[in-house]
């Protein structure tokens, strides 16, 4: 058989991987067709698809989940070297070493593990290298010795209940205990809220454990649900071997501790319980959410980690800390492993968002008290101009509050979303408890039937706290609104919260992503892929900001656009209860002292707030935005943006028309569309008529007069372009025209459109096909004439 002629699956079956078996690789270190992303999660409208996967041809492996490897095929009509910047760019997302392109004739061989001489070589078949011969390249590149490489090696866990790591997950452990095995004493992850960072640190414990590196480990985090969440999820099949610290109490009779820090440290010498311990007793603590404390050199926090200075220490976080006064980065080091809030959105891992901005007259225009004016209480309210910033925190606008909640109700009641798990951040616990007065208000029918519809989440509030796990859990559906401060904000996994609502100022931001993360988590099982911010404090400004997302930005040497501190979070010390939650501080006004320490706008947090109840508010502006392919914030209008990105993909009318023409199925095309961020259906609705893709494209990048659908369908009328067919196919093509005028390209494209009802007085779709237009090859000849009479351009 001519080679030429074969597929590319054929290629692989005849000639490349007989080629990799051949030189000592067995069926369980070769994968094939491994999709290694879920696919961006494109939302239109209220239309929910998913992009396509990156899947790679082959991957080698090692051992379990150590790739060495990647091989990308062609059929023999390429090059042998035509699937290289494929392959490149699959190994560089997946930290693979050594890349191949083949064609079967061959392979092209790239060594990343070089920066200079031979990198890149061709090979035959039969030099395809053996697996030890890449995994002693690979051990020199990284200076593995004996020891080491017994570490590295060492298996995962697996059982019926545990996932395999994503791709991102591999990265982080192998690169964590490679270079924990190599000595490093401390490292830092930085993985964007939902990307499973307790599972990733349970396969680094697991390794380290299980290999003798670290038998003693201490596992610190700062509330009680992140403990016991940990402990019965992720870590739980080390479950025989953890201790949870409590009682104040140092139990060693298992080697992995975990620990609440504020149950571990005490203002007295005899509070602090991790004293009980030998400077020398742990080998590894795992630092969770490690931005909150251990970066700031006088913290509590510190203190535990520099009494066990002999200890290894990985630090995780979704938000680095990085101001002029306070980083993670100086104790621990540049991350060893970054993966973004916009790359697990990109790879369909993380749900994407849309950001609603609510503007509000008051906060636009300000308010100033007239001459004399009294608040609720008869306090003579101070003569000066009120803002956004104000609002909740010195000066309360009661209709303000029920302006909010009756705008976030109405809301969830149009989009039929009443029943939506939702979270409202407020300025303290005050706020958090009059947010919850009026959205009872406005939801009293759902919160007759259930008094845990609405509900106040605050460290004040055991009741609220209490429902904290409800809320969490995807099958309950109570509570479902909540109000909260501080305390939900970090650490917290809210699957399905599908509404973020945002009354609040932020400038933090840390704190900003911390509250985005509430949303992140995608369960479609329970039909959560995306998520929805209403921002009424245009929060969302901090979109645009150079350090949203991506790597972490160290800038602790210069005042240059440095992040606002973040408020720093408290703690109370109540004795003979150690195992509190995160516990927001209040005075007897029922502010919560952890909003107002470190005031960002330098006013006297003592200062009474001013209550007024008779200053009318109103909402004046409602804007959806909209996030490019790239995750920033588009600032141009909707078609000038579509515009410029449509031409930068097609220069001229003429290449476009010509990939429009190749391009079998025209659906194809609108997905790459929507894969790129062009926004064809918000188009259509901005440009105002019925228009299809095609003229969609032509009107809005090259200035065509657009056509709608049916009159392109009319022109094709005209043309007596039916004459040349039996009487039987014209009334089949006559509906398939008003099927495309109705509905779209689409319709037309799928043979199935056939068994639709209104085909079945000429027959069934197999008496269509076979006997009116001679079968299946015939009818798709007869289709593609009929789009391309559809699209000629006078």
């Amino acid at each position: 058989m001519n080679k030429k002629s074969l597929s590319e699956t054929s290629i692989i079956t005849k000639y490349i991987l007989p080629a990799i078996i051949d030189s000592g690789w067995n069926q369980e270190q070769i994968a094939q067709e491994i999709s290694f992303t879920d696919g961006k999660i494109i939302v239109r409208k209220k239309m929910v698809s998913r992009g396509s996967r990156k899947r790679a041809d082959i991957i080698l492996y090692y051992r379990d989940n150590l790739p060495l490897a990647i091989i990308e095929a062609k059929d023999n009509k390429h090059s042998v070297n035509a699937g290289m910047q494929q392959g490149l760019n699959y190994g560089n997302i997946l930290d693979i070493p050594f890349i191949y392109s083949s064609n079967g004739d061959g392979f092209i061989e790239h060594d990343r593990t070089k920066t200079e001489g031979t990198i890149e070589r061709e090979l035959t078949l039969e030099e395809f290298p053996s697996p030890e011969e890449l995994w002693n390249r690979y051990k020199e590149y990284k200076g593995i010795n004996k020891e080491q490489e017994e570490i590295v090696t060492h298996n995962y866990y697996y059982d019926q209940d545990t996932f395999p790591p994503r791709y991102y997950q591999r990265i982080a452990v192998n690169r964590t205990v490679e270079a924990i095995a190599k000595g490093q004493d401390r490292v830092l992850l930085v993985m964007a809220t939902g990307t499973g960072k307790t599972y990733t640190a349970f396969q680094i414990v697991y390794k380290l454990f299980k290999s003798n590196n670290k038998r003693r480990i201490l596992y610190l985090a700062d509330r009680n649900i992140l403990v016991d969440q940990t402990i019965v999820g992720d870590f739980k099949p080390l479950v025989k071997n953890i201790n949870k610290i409590k009682n104040r109490t140092a139990d060693k009779s298992k080697e992995i501790q975990f620990a609440l820090y504020q149950s571990l440290t005490g203002d007295t010498e005899e509070k602090k319980l991790y004293k009980q311990y030998s400077r020398d007793y742990f080998d590894l603590i795992i630092i969770d959410e490690c931005h909150r404390g251990s970066a700031k050199e006088d913290s509590a926090w510190r203190e535990i980690l520099d009494y066990f200075e002999s200890a290894t220490k990985v630090g995780l976080t979704a938000t680095p800390k990085e101001t002029k006064d306070v980083s993670n980065l100086d104790y621990f080091g540049e991350p060893v492993f970054t993966y973004s809030l916009k790359e697990g959105i990109e790879d369909g891992f993380l749900a994407p968002y849309k950001v609603i901005r609510v503007a509000i007259d008051r906060d636009l225009e300000g308010y100033r008290p007239e001459k004399g004016k009294i608040d609720r209480y008869g306090n003579v309210i101070e003569d000066r101009i009120y803002n956004r910033k104000d609002y909740d925190r010195n000066l309360i606008l009661t209709k303000r509050t029920e302006v909010v909640a009756k705008f976030v109700s109405d809301y969830l009641k149009e989009n039929n979303k009443r029943m939506a798990k939702t979270i409202f951040f407020c300025t303290d616990i005050n706020h958090a408890d009059r947010m919850r007065t009026a959205l009872i208000n406005e939801n009293a029918d759902l919160y007759s039937q259930n008094n845990k519809y609405v509900m106040k989440i605050t460290g004040d509030d055991e009741e609220g706290k209490s429902q904290l796990r409800n809320f969490i859990t995807p099958k309950e559906k109570y509570p479902t609104l909540v109000t909260t401060s501080k305390l939900l904000t970090t650490g917290v996994d809210c699957k399905t919260c599908e509404f973020i609502v945002i009354d609040s100022e932020i400038s933090s931001m840390i704190e900003f992503k911390q509250i985005l993360g509430r949303g992140t988590r995608i369960r479609e099982d329970y039909g959560k892929m995306y998520f929805t911010l209403i921002d009424f404090r245009d929060v969302s400004r901090l979109f645009v900001d150079k350090d949203f997302d991506g790597e972490p930005v160290k800038i602790k040497e210069t005042d240059t656009n440095t992040i606002p501190n973040e408020d720093d979070e408290g703690f109370d010390e109540i004795s003979g209860n150690n195992d509190i939650d995160y516990q927001e501080q209040y005075d007897d006004n029922g502010r919560g002292g952890a909003d107002f320490i470190n005031d960002p706008f330098g006013r006297d947090d003592k200062v009474n707030k001013y209550i007024i109840d008779d200053v009318e508010v109103k909402i004046i502006n409602r804007r959806a935005h909209y996030y490019g392919a790239d995750g920033k914030l588009i600032v141009e209008s909707l078609e000038d943006y579509s515009k410029k990105n449509i031409r930068k993909e097609f220069n001229t009318l003429d290449q476009f028309i010509r990939t429009w023409s190749e391009t079998d199925k025209k659906n194809e095309l609108k997905k790459h569309f929507e894969d790129e961020g062009i926004f064809l259906e918000d188009l259509i609705d901005d440009v105002g008529k019925d228009m299809d893709i095609f003229d969609l494209v032509c009107h809005i990048a090259y200035d065509m007069p657009p056509l709608t659908r049916r009159e392109r369908a009319n022109n094709v009328k005209k043309r007596n372009y039916f004459g040349k067919y039996n009487e039987k196919a014209r009334v089949i093509l006559d509906k398939l025209l008003d099927k495309y005028a109705n509905e779209g390209i689409e319709n037309i494209e799928d043979i199935n459109v056939l068994k639709l009802p209104e085909f079945r007085e000429v027959g069934s779709q197999l008496e269509i096909v076979k006997k009116v237009f001679g079968g299946k090859k015939e009818y798709e000849k007869v289709i593609k004439e009929l789009i391309s009479e559809l699209y000629t351009i006078a």
